[in-house]
């Protein structure tokens, strides 16, 4: 595990796209495992700038993002398909064919999920896994649990998510109660994973997850164990961990 420290959230994400953009360079035709949230988003501003400067190249790349809310349409402004086209996909020469979101609209779930694990598969799995940090110390929709799930899934969210996450609906009571997410064993699968975090708030969580006992209480806990994982986090989120 490598953890590299950034000064603030703007240097963490230029070190983020840096490496990102590093793989797509070494392999045009990579699969990008992507996250959404408020912590990538100025990575994708970073990885837009450098295309428009023509410094990457998006044209051969593939994408699967980790999730999707359950029952959110596409078009839906809090979907994770329309925050990826927003902040990414529309804004550079990735062809849409080639990027992957869950499909929040399949009621049978079983199905979907069964689909979503084959299709990874099928590309030959996730050269680099984009990761941010739940406060509970979850990665995608994996929640504390008695066990680490496999494959992709669909789950419950927990109040604490759902509380996180309420600030994007117009009340809590907007917010999906289900997610579809890739699995614990689907993520660890990857490749490479880079795993970003900033704040103070996310101090504790860092410490635990990655300094503390492996557990699937703590989901980002089992990261300990894959043999390429880099973190980027600002100083701040980075205080507590032993030095």
């Amino acid at each position: 595990m490598k953890i590299y420290e950034a000064k603030d959230y703007q240097e963490m994400s230029r070190k983020a796209a840096n490496i990102l953009s590093a793989q797509v360079i070494l392999k045009p035709d990579c699969v990008l495992g992507l996250a959404t949230g408020s912590t990538p988003i100025g990575t994708y501003d970073q990885l837009v700038e450098w295309y428009k400067k023509g410094d990457v190249d998006f044209a051969e790349v593939k994408t699967v993002n980790l999730d999707e809310y359950r029952g959110l349409t596409r078009d839906n402004d809090q979907s994770y398909y329309y925050f990826m086209h927003k902040h990414l996909f529309d804004r550079v020469n990735i062809k849409p064919e080639n990027t992957n979101v869950p499909d929040g609209t399949e009621p049978d779930a079983d199905k979907e999920c069964a689909r979503y694990e084959a299709l990874i598969a099928s590309m030959g799995g996730v050269d680099i896994q984009l990761l941010g940090l739940g406060h509970n110390g979850h990665i995608g929709f994996n929640e504390p649990a008695g066990s680490f799930a496999r494959t992709t899934h669909c789950v419950d969210l927990t109040e604490s998510t759902i509380e996180a996450n309420k600030r994007f609906f117009a009340s809590a009571d907007d917010v999906p109660r289900q997610a579809f997410t890739m699995g614990i064993g689907t993520i660890m699968k990857a490749k490479k994973i880079l795993l970003i975090v900033n704040g103070e708030a996310k101090a504790d969580i860092v410490a635990k997850a990655f300094f503390g006992p492996i557990t699937p209480e703590v989901p980002a806990s089992i990261l300990q164990l894959h043999n390429d994982v880099v973190i980027v986090g600002d100083s701040a989120a980075l205080s507590k961990i032993p030095r």
